[in-house]
C-alpha cells in the first residue's frame, strides 16, 4: 500500500464522523442485533465500513455474476467487527502498521508476547466472524472470515467484491 493512502486513512480516521444519513443507511441495512455490533466499533472503523459498504453498491452494479446485494452491504457493514472501540486506537494502529511492516519478525514475537494491538489487528477477521456466528449471521462469518486471506481461485464472488471495496477503502 503507498504511503500516501496510508496518510489519506489515517487523514479520514481522525476526522471521521457519522452522519444522519449514515446512521439511515446502518438502519435499513442492519438490525438491532447487528447495528449492537457494528456500533461496538470505533468510529473510524465505523466510517471505513460504511464507505465499504457505499463502495460495494458501486460494484453490484458493475458486476454482472448476480451476487446478493443485501447480504454483501450487510458484510461490508460488519466486516471489521472483530475490532472493538479501544482495542486498536488510531496511535495503537499507526504503530501495528508500521511494525508489521519494517519489523515483522518482531512484531510477531510482540503478538506472541500478548500485544492486544497487534492480536487484533492480524486477526480481526476471525474474531468478527465469530461475533457474527454468535448471532447466527453463519454465511456473513464465513466470508468475513476470510477477507484478509491471500485471495484462491475459487473464492466466491462475494468475497472477490468484499475485498475490493475494502482495497478502495
Amino acid at each position: 500500500m503507498s504511503v500516501f493512502k496510508r496518510i489519506w486513512q489515517f487523514v479520514r480516521a481522525v476526522t471521521a464522523r457519522v452522519t444522519v444519513e449514515d446512521g439511515k443507511y446502518i438502519s435499513a441495512h442492519l438490525n438491532a442485533e447487528e447495528q449492537k455490533i457494528f456500533f461496538a466499533m470505533s468510529v473510524a472503523d465505523q466510517c471505513h465500513s460504511l464507505r465499504t459498504a457505499y463502495t460495494i453498491e458501486r460494484l453490484v452494479i458493475e458486476d454482472k455474476r448476480g451476487v446478493d446485494r443485501e447480504f454483501l452491504i450487510r458484510c461490508a457493514l460488519l466486516h471489521d467487527t472483530g475490532r472493538r472501540a479501544g482495542d486498536l486506537t488510531i496511535k495503537g494502529k499507526i504503530f501495528v502498521v508500521l511494525i508489521t511492516s519494517f519489523a515483522p519478525k518482531f512484531a510477531e514475537r510482540l503478538e506472541l508476547n500478548g500485544n492486544r494491538a497487534l492480536h487484533v489487528y492480524h486477526h480481526h477477521a476471525e474474531l468478527g466472524a465469530q461475533k457474527l456466528q454468535q448471532i447466527g449471521l453463519f454465511k456473513e462469518a464465513k466470508i468475513i472470515a476470510k477477507h484478509h486471506a491471500p485471495p484462491k481461485p475459487n473464492d466466491p464472488p462475494e468475497l472477490k467484491l468484499l475485498r475490493l471495496a475494502d482495497d478502495e477503502n
